[in-house]
Order: structure tokens, then C-alpha cells, then sequence
């Protein structure tokens, strides 16, 4: 039976990844409860992701407080605060770390719903209500990285039968992607492609050079410019593959905010990108994917059909999910995996798209 409440709050403080993979998540409370105010608190600035979900009330973005010790308790005292003025009378912690749970205890709900953590955090049966054993996940399942926060929510009687991640852009957010991309010399409505060549971790990530000469192919064949898409850190790298090949391909790491890149991505032809949330957000969006996999398994997260594909090496040892070939953070399945074929899976998916479109604009 579905607990009684009408002011809820879904705590979710993941990576963007999670964030994305969460948005089934709230729709099954909206489907369950249509007339509840619902509320998601998530880790700033990821709230710019989830600003225009029709199913959502109020984004709040938890930021960490820094400085000393007072500075840090009056912070956290005044968002607290702020929790507890909103008299959520439900929340729900999405995840196991102890953050989630204080948050979730400090708001005075009089339910509040998660999950019991590893044997160490023995106050989790204090700072919650109810407790959620981790459920196994449904078979078959539609979208697996979905079914992470989802199955939390299926023991409290809360699910969905569409559980496909959906984001929605802001108009300002359109706009503005719209007037960088225009300074940027680009027009979206002439194709583009946009990629993500990093992640948080090196492991994850293939070579600056093989992703210029899959590039050079693409421009060569079709004509599209790349965006390369990033976080500052990212600004220089990003720079590197631009080098030689400027009148295709330009690079927006670290001038856009999170929710202009989703924009920038929405108005993209295919997106190109290692493991990282910005695939996550693309097929959220849905934009056609093709994922480079390394040591990682994208069966835990992905859905791979006609739109969104995944590469990876054919190594007996892929998916080793290690931090890289003896821990060092280098994976020989990526330095290993050739140009041409990840080329053909872009060469193939393109081919699919301009032949739908073409379909599509015969039918009108």
C-alpha cells in the first residue's frame, strides 16, 4: 500500500549520471500521487538539469558548506531550516551515504524512507522511519540505470510502467546554447555532433588522437561539425583535439552551464562519448548515442537499440570493472580499441538517422 502524503521529498545526491537515471523515478511518484507537491533535492548545480520536469515542484541544490567549524555548523543550521519550513511530511533518501540520511532526518518528516547502508552506519535505523532492503531488480527491466532508485521506490507500492529517463530543457537554457553556438560560427539546424571525450576517471577514456582521425571521417564523409563538450578541467584537452581540425570542429568545455549543455546536446545530430553522464543526459534527451565502453559494464546502466549504441573491445577480459589493467588507470581495452570501429558504428547509426528523417519528411 502507498503511504499517505501530499508534500514529498525525493533526496538524490548522486553524480549527474544519477540525477538523469532518477527522472522515471519521479515520474512514478507524480503517476502515483498526481496532486502531491513534489520536491527533489540534489547536489548544486545538477538542479538545472531537472528545472523545466513538468512532474517537479521545487529543485533544491545542496551545496557543500566550506570554512571553519562555525562557519560550517551556522550553514548547515540555516539549510536545515529551510528543510524543515517546507513540512515535507514524506522523504525518500535514493541513496546509502550518510549525507542523504542526516539531510533526511533534519527535515522532521514524520516518514522518512531508506536504505539500511553497510554494517557501519547502524544510524540509519535512527535517522529513518522505515527501512528499505535493497530489492532485487525486476526481469525484464526496461532501463536498467533507472531500476537503481526505482526498485527503492516499488517496496513502498510507487512504480511505473514507462521507466525510460526523459529531461526537459529550460527556454533560457535553449536560448542561450542557441547564441553560443551562434558566436561560436556554428548553425544547429545544419546538423552537429556533439562528444564528450572525458571522464572523472582516465580509465574511462580513449586518446586525444583517435578521437581527432573518428572526427576528420565524420567531416569527411558528411560534412557535420563535432562540439566538444566538458567542465574546465577539461578546457585544455578539448583544446588539443580542436588543434588541426578548426574548421570542423570547436570546443565549448568549460563555457556553458549544465543546463546549456543539455540544450547544446538536444539540438545535436549524435552524440559521441565515453562513460560518463553526458551519454546519460544525450538518451535522455533523445538524442542517438554510440558509447565508448571500457573495463566498465554498460548492461548495468544502458539500454543499447537502434538509436543508442555501445563500443567496446572484444578482450576476453572486458567487462573486468577494475580502475584500469592493474589498478593503474589505463585500460588496454581502450588504447586497444581501433578508430575504425567505432567508425562504423557512427557511420552506421548516421546513416539510420538521415534515412528516418528522410522517411519523416516524405510522410508530410
Amino acid at each position: 500500500m502507498i503511504p499517505s502524503f501530499t508534500r514529498m521529498l525525493l533526496i538524490q545526491l548522486g553524480d549527474i549520471g544519477d540525477v538523469v537515471l532518477t527522472s522515471p523515478t519521479i515520474r512514478a511518484v507524480k503517476e502515483s500521487r498526481p496532486n502531491a507537491n513534489i520536491s527533489i533535492l540534489v547536489r548544486k548545480p545538477y538542479g538545472s538539469l531537472l528545472l523545466a520536469n513538468p512532474a517537479i515542484d521545487e529543485v533544491i541544490e545542496f551545496e557543500k558548506i566550506r570554512g571553519n567549524w562555525l562557519h560550517i555548523l551556522r550553514g548547515y543550521t540555516a539549510f536545515a531550516g529551510r528543510l524543515r519550513q517546507a513540512h515535507f511530511d514524506m522523504v525518500v533518501d535514493l541513496r546509502t551515504g550518510d549525507r542523504g540520511a542526516i539531510l533526511s532526518f533534519l527535515t522532521g518528516a514524520p516518514l522518512r524512507i531508506g536504505r539500511p547502508g553497510n554494517k557501519n552506519q547502524f544510524w540509519h535505523k535512527i535517522l529513518f522511519t522505515q527501512i528499505v532492503r535493497d530489492p532485487l531488480p525486476i526481469s525484464p527491466r526496461a532501463h536498467p540505470g533507472a531500476d537503481q532508485s526505482l526498485r527503492i521506490m516499488r517496496e513502498i507500492g510507487i512504480d511505473t510502467e514507462d521507466t525510460t529517463p526523459r529531461l526537459y530543457i529550460a527556454l533560457n537554457d535553449q536560448g542561450s546554447a542557441k547564441k553560443i553556438l551562434a558566436t561560436a560560427g556554428i548553425v544547429p539546424e545544419s546538423g552537429i555532433v556533439t562528444v564528450n571525450p572525458y571522464s572523472r576517471w582516465k580509465y574511462k577514456e580513449w586518446s586525444n588522437e583517435k578521437w581527432g582521425s573518428l572526427l576528420d571521417l565524420i567531416w569527411e564523409a558528411y560534412k557535420i561539425p563535432a562540439v566538444l563538450i566538458g567542465s574546465s578541467q577539461e578546457v585544455a584537452g578539448c583544446q588539443e583535439i580542436v588543434a588541426g581540425r578548426e574548421g570542423h570542429t570547436i570546443s565549448l568545455a568549460g563555457k556553458t552551464t549544465l543546463g546549456e549543455l543539455a540544450a547544446v546536446i538536444s539540438m545535436s545530430k549524435l552524440h559521441l562519448g565515453v562513460d560518463s553522464a553526458a551519454p546519460h543526459i544525450a538518451a535522455a534527451l533523445g538524442t542517438p548515442t554510440v558509447t565508448i565502453h571500457g573495463p566498465t559494464d554498460w548492461r548495468a546502466w544502458r539500454v543499447v537499440n537502434e538509436r543508442h549504441k555501445v563500443i567496446s573491445s572484444m578482450m576476453d577480459c572486458v567487462p573486468c570493472n577494475k580502475t584500469g589493467c592493474e589498478g593503474k588507470g589505463q585500460s588496454r581495452c581502450l588504447d586497444e580499441l581501433s578508430v575504425e570501429a567505432v567508425w562504423k558504428s557512427t557511420k552506421e547509426l548516421l546513416e539510420t538517422i538521415d534515412k528516418v528523417n528522410l522517411r519523416a519528411h516524405l510522410a508530410t
